[in-house]
């Protein structure tokens, strides 16, 4: 065993979990490295967030995050793929910092209430995002793209909470 090896500072190497629990609910697990404090800030700053957020296999580009991250207060986050642009919208219903997040997805009738819990023990925090669609058919709809492109996202988290952990330090 190399001690000095496993000592230096890096990313992680926990896996992403996608688990379809119910006809309507997909549930994310990945456990980081880096205290609630720094991950909850790196889903709560826009300027953070825009870091990881998009895939970077898919080719998407995002060209603006709005994001006013208090109960009621809204968020917005427009894309361009391929030439076309989406948007996606929605309200933030429960704000607890550190702790936990609660949003709606207001593009579409069907959007799920997402909810991002992170909890911290020593020094990691494990997060769990709940999609929780309003039917079956919603959820079939969204198909297992989005959350399948959460291992890519939650990847790209990890990198970014080792920047940010390198520069908390200094």
């Amino acid at each position: 065993m190399n001690a000095s090896k496993e000592s230096k500072p890096g990313p992680m190497k926990h896996h992403t979990t996608v688990e379809r629990k119910s006809e309507r609910e997909v549930v994310v697990t990945r456990l980081f490295n880096a205290p609630a404090r720094l991950v909850f800030q790196a889903w709560t700053q826009a300027d953070l967030f825009q870091r990881w957020w998009v895939p970077k296999s898919m080719g998407m580009t995002l060209l603006s995050c709005e994001m006013d991250v208090r109960v009621g207060g809204r968020y917005r986050l427009e894309f361009s793929y391929e030439g076309a642009q989406a948007a996606f919208f929605g309200t933030y219903q429960e704000v607890i910092p550190n702790a936990r997040l609660v949003w709606t997805n207001e593009e579409s009738p069907d959007g799920p209430i997402t909810t991002v819990t992170f909890e911290e023990k020593d020094g990691k925090t494990r997060v769990v995002m709940h999609e929780f669609h309003p039917s079956k058919e919603a959820l079939d709809a969204a198909g297992t793209g989005a959350a399948e492109a959460l291992v890519e996202t939650f990847g790209q988290l990890d990198e970014l909470l080792l920047t940010l952990g390198a520069n908390a330090g200094r």
